[in-house]
């Protein structure tokens, strides 16, 4: 199932696969957390990643900002961008069906529910 509209998904490279591997397990859990609380709402990488759960120690996620640091002038921006496109890729993988806009330079998703019921 996945995205209900095609949409692009990149690559993230700079980290090793079992690295990858563990983010996307680990951002996989955080989406189905979401779904289950907050089932009507969207969300995006900040709302899973972002404003409590920003320090990202002890996580998979801190490959990504080792990977920036020193090289970015701005490491947890670009960490950001590779995790928002890991978890463009959780999404678009995942058994249920989402739906995506993008609103605030981000992007966005939401359990498209509806279309789910029959499966």
């Amino acid at each position: 199932m996945g995205l209900v509209e095609k949409s692009e998904i990149r690559k993230v490279n700079g980290i090793s696969s079992e690295e990858k591997q563990r983010i996307i397990d680990f951002l996989q859990g955080a989406v189905y957390c979401w779904c289950k609380n907050k089932k009507d709402e969207w969300f995006s990488l900040r709302d899973l990643m972002g404003g409590d759960n920003f320090y990202w120690q002890g996580t998979p996620m801190l490959a990504l900002y080792n990977k920036h640091e020193g090289k970015s002038s701005n490491p947890v921006k670009e960490a950001g961008k590779d995790g928002g496109w890991l978890l463009k890729a959780v999404i678009s993988n995942d058994k249920r069906l989402f739906k995506t806009k993008k609103e605030a330079l981000i992007r966005q998703y939401k359990w498209h529910i509806e279309d789910d019921k029959d499966t």
